[in-house]
């Protein structure tokens, strides 16, 4: 397929613009076939629709491999203008609705504990600035509970780490977090150099239950960390108190524990490149029925998220 130069205006007057849209539905899902399940639709009708697209452009937008169908060069240029145009659709009523009168409701975030992203702060104080009479709620859950009242429609923004993504939620990458194993400044392994982390399977571990993301346990199991419980605790202010007062070594991010680190309260007792990491998500649900509330401060989530992708400020 060769690219046509055409007119501007004309490609914007001919061009079905939910086409743009069927494009981003069909990289969300990883496939043709995975968004004609997803929108309900014959696999020959997205195929159709996709070839329309690609007619109007003058370009192939992806390239079919052994493991599926990936983006060309054109297809990775043209997503993010496309989730711009789809997210800009999305809040049009809502941002006729917060002209028309002073935005007032709440939004009800449900997320981990001690999550640390710049976006997200950000996001919440820009929100906040212009919007003062919407109340903000956090609701601070494990993991898999944020993951379920999701599901069940009880929230409708969530953050959370999840392994296996869930059919029906989106997931934005917010962050992505290291853990290390720390003990505090009383146990006798502070201040030592530790070989293998299998060196640590004797030692008191403080548990974190339902809040332990999958890999951790993974990493926990494949040394054999943790049979030998000292302490538990799900919410990681209570995970730090725990292990700083000596009542076992046990997992932090990186990014929680680092202050106290420098200040000599606790100790990491792996190599850097032995540390266990995920994504930490935006999760949302699809095709929800959102406030205006929601629906704007996603918006500005996600054009901050966006920035960051493309390498700006």
């Amino acid at each position: 397929m060769q690219l046509i130069p055409q007119d501007e205006r004309h490609f914007a007057r001919n061009v079905d613009w939910n086409l743009f849209n069927l494009f981003v539905e069909i990289v969300s899902s990883g496939g043709i076939s995975a968004a004609a399940r997803q929108l309900n639709r014959q696999q020959p009708t997205i195929s159709a629709g996709l070839k329309r697209l690609e007619d109007h452009l003058g370009v192939e937008l992806f390239r079919r491999t052994s493991q599926g169908v990936e983006l060309t060069p054109a297809g990775k240029a043209l997503l993010p203008l496309c989730q711009t145009m789809v997210e800009a659709v999305r809040a049009a009523p809502h941002e006729v609705a917060k002209a028309a009168n002073l935005l007032e409701g709440v939004i009800n975030i449900r997320t981990i504990s001690s999550i640390v992203s710049p976006e997200f702060d950000e996001a919440l104080v820009s929100f906040h600035r212009a919007h003062p009479g919407v109340e903000i709620h956090l609701e601070v859950a494990p993991w898999r509970d944020v993951v379920k009242s999701l599901r069940l429609g009880e929230a409708e923004v969530g953050i959370a780490c999840d392994s296996a993504p869930s059919e029906g939620l989106c997931y934005e990458p917010l962050m992505r977090e290291m853990q290390q194993l720390y003990c505090g400044r009383g146990h006798p392994l502070f201040g030592r150099a530790v070989g293998r982390p299998a060196d640590l399977a004797d030692e008191a571990f403080v548990m974190t239950g339902k809040d332990e993301p999958e890999e951790l346990e993974r990493f926990r199991r494949r040394f054999g960390l943790g049979h030998r419980v000292g302490g538990f605790a799900e919410n990681l202010h209570e995970v730090k108190r725990l292990i700083e007062l000596g009542v076992g070594i046990g997992f932090m991010p990186t990014c929680v524990a680092e202050d106290d680190e420098r200040a000599g309260h606790f100790w990491p007792l792996l190599a850097d490149d032995l540390l266990p990491s995920y994504h930490v998500y935006l999760v949302t649900r699809e095709e929800a029925s959102r406030d205006t509330p929601t629906e704007l401060f996603l918006t500005e989530i996600l054009s901050r998220l966006r920035r960051v992708e493309a390498g700006g400020p």
